[in-house]
């Protein structure tokens, strides 16, 4: 994903503190995740699922972006094994 600028919101903020996850995972996830779902009908802005490993340990990020490069750190989270089959790319039926 190409970002110019990076914004947090502050639901962000509070999972990364709340879940350890750093900035610099969030940063790894961002430039080398791969996109496991896109949101292209959010408002204000389409989001996409991104995953990437570090140390071992799956990572969620939602970002949301425009044309321009603009993004926004929307949730970052380690993806539960009861919602997400072993690749954590895609969801567990119900």
């Amino acid at each position: 994903m190409n970002c110019k600028t990076l914004h947090w919101t502050t639901h962000s903020l509070q999972r990364m503190f709340k879940r350890a996850v750093s900035r610099e995972e969030i940063l790894a996830t961002i430039n080398h995740g791969d996109v496991v779902e896109d949101y292209p009908d959010d408002l204000p802005l389409p989001g996409r699922l991104l995953l990437h490993w570090h140390a071992g340990r799956p990572l969620h990020v939602v970002v949301a972006s425009d044309n321009e490069g603009h993004c926004v750190v929307v949730t970052v989270y380690e993806p539960d094994n009861l919602r997400w089959l072993e690749d954590f790319r895609h969801r567990r039926r119900p």
